[in-house]
C-alpha cells in the first residue's frame, strides 16, 4: 500500500492500516446467511462485540438488513428499531463503529447515533446518501454490487469483470470526490458475491493488487461465503478454516480491511503472516 492508504479517516478516528484491520460482523437480522444473526439483542450484540475486540477486531459493524442471495428487502422503520439502540451501545465503548445499509435514513440516524463509519452494499446511489455522508465526517466504503440482493446471483454477467468493477468504483469515487467528501474518508471493495459468479469471485480475488494500487483502503469481505462453499463443499458453518485461509490471502494482496464473522481466527492468521513476513512482525 502507498502512503494514501496507510490510513483512513473516519470520524474522530483515524486508522493505522500498516497491516490489515478486522473488521467484526454484527448482524441484527433473523435471516442471516450465516446463521448468526442476534435478531434486536442489544445485550447480545454487547458481548459478542466486547468478545471481538478481545478478540483483536478493531472495527464493528452492525447490519440490521440482510443482503444475502434471495433476501427480502426490510423496511426502514424496522431496520431503525435493530440497528439503533445496537449502535448507540456500542459507540459507547469508543471504538470505531460501522453501520452497514444502503438506506440514507438509517445512514443519518447511525451518523447522529455516533457512528464512524458507514458500510454501504449499494454505494451510496440512493437519493440523499452521498449529500448524507458528505454533511458528515464518517468515513465510507463503497462497495461493487450487480443488480439487487434479491436477484443478484440468478444471472450475473460480466464483458471483463475486473476491468468493470473497477471502472465502478472509481466512478463512486469521482461522485462523492465532487461532493466534498476527501479521498482519506474512503475505502472501496469489489463486493465478492454480490452478483458475481465463482469464476467472477477468483478473478478479482487475483487482481486486488490492481485495484489496491489506487491508493485507498481495500476492504474485503469473503467470510462463509457461498464462493468458499462452492470451493471446499462444506457447508456454511464449516467454512471457518477456508475463510481464514481467504482472509489472509487477501492481506497478502493488498487488502487493508477484513470483514470477518470469526475475528480470532483470523488474527491468529494474521499474526502468522506478520511473523514470517518480518518487516511486519512488530506490528503484531
Amino acid at each position: 500500500m502507498d502512503a494514501v492508504s496507510r490510513t483512513w479517516q473516519c470520524g474522530k478516528f483515524r486508522l493505522n492500516l500498516d497491516l490489515p484491520m478486522i473488521m467484526a460482523i454484527i448482524n441484527m437480522t433473523p435471516d442471516s446467511f450465516s446463521g448468526d444473526g442476534l435478531s434486536g439483542s442489544v445485550g447480545a450484540a454487547l458481548r459478542q462485540a466486547e468478545k471481538a475486540l478481545r478478540d483483536g477486531a478493531g472495527i464493528l459493524d452492525v447490519g440490521g438488513e440482510s443482503t444475502r442471495p434471495g433476501a427480502e428487502a426490510v423496511g426502514e422503520q424496522e431496520e431503525l428499531d435493530r440497528v439503533i439502540p445496537v449502535l448507540e451501545a456500542l459507540v459507547a465503548l469508543d471504538v470505531p463503529v460501522s453501520v452497514d445499509t444502503l438506506k440514507p435514513a438509517v445512514m443519518r440516524a447511525a451518523i447522529a447515533a455516533g457512528v464512524a463509519i458507514v458500510n454501504d452494499i449499494n454505494a451510496l446511489r440512493a437519493p440523499g446518501a452521498v449529500e448524507t455522508v458528505a454533511a458528515s465526517s464518517a468515513g465510507v466504503c463503497l462497495m461493487h454490487m450487480q443488480g439487487e440482493p434479491r436477484s443478484m446471483q440468478e444471472a450475473p454477467a460480466y464483458t471483463e469483470v475486473v476491468d468493470e468493477v473497477e471502472a465502478f468504483l472509481l466512478q463512486r469515487l469521482a461522485v462523492l470526490e465532487a461532493a466534498g467528501v476527501a479521498a482519506a474518508r474512503i475505502s472501496l471493495d469489489p463486493g465478492f458475491g454480490f452478483g458475481k459468479t465463482l469464476a467472477h469471485n477468483l478473478e478479482l480475488f487475483r487482481s486486488l493488487p490492481r485495484l489496491a494500487a489506487h491508493g485507498l483502503p481495500l476492504l474485503v469481505g469473503v467470510s462463509r461465503k457461498r464462493m468458499l462453499g462452492e470451493i471446499t463443499g462444506r457447508a456454511v458453518d464449516q467454512r471457518v478454516p477456508a475463510a481464514i485461509t481467504a482472509a489472509a490471502l487477501a492481506a497478502q494482496r493488498g487488502a487493508a480491511i477484513l470483514r470477518v464473522h470469526d475475528v480470532a481466527a483470523t488474527r491468529d492468521a494474521l499474526a502468522m503472516w506478520a511473523a514470517i513476513d518480518a518487516d511486519r512482525l512488530s506490528a503484531y
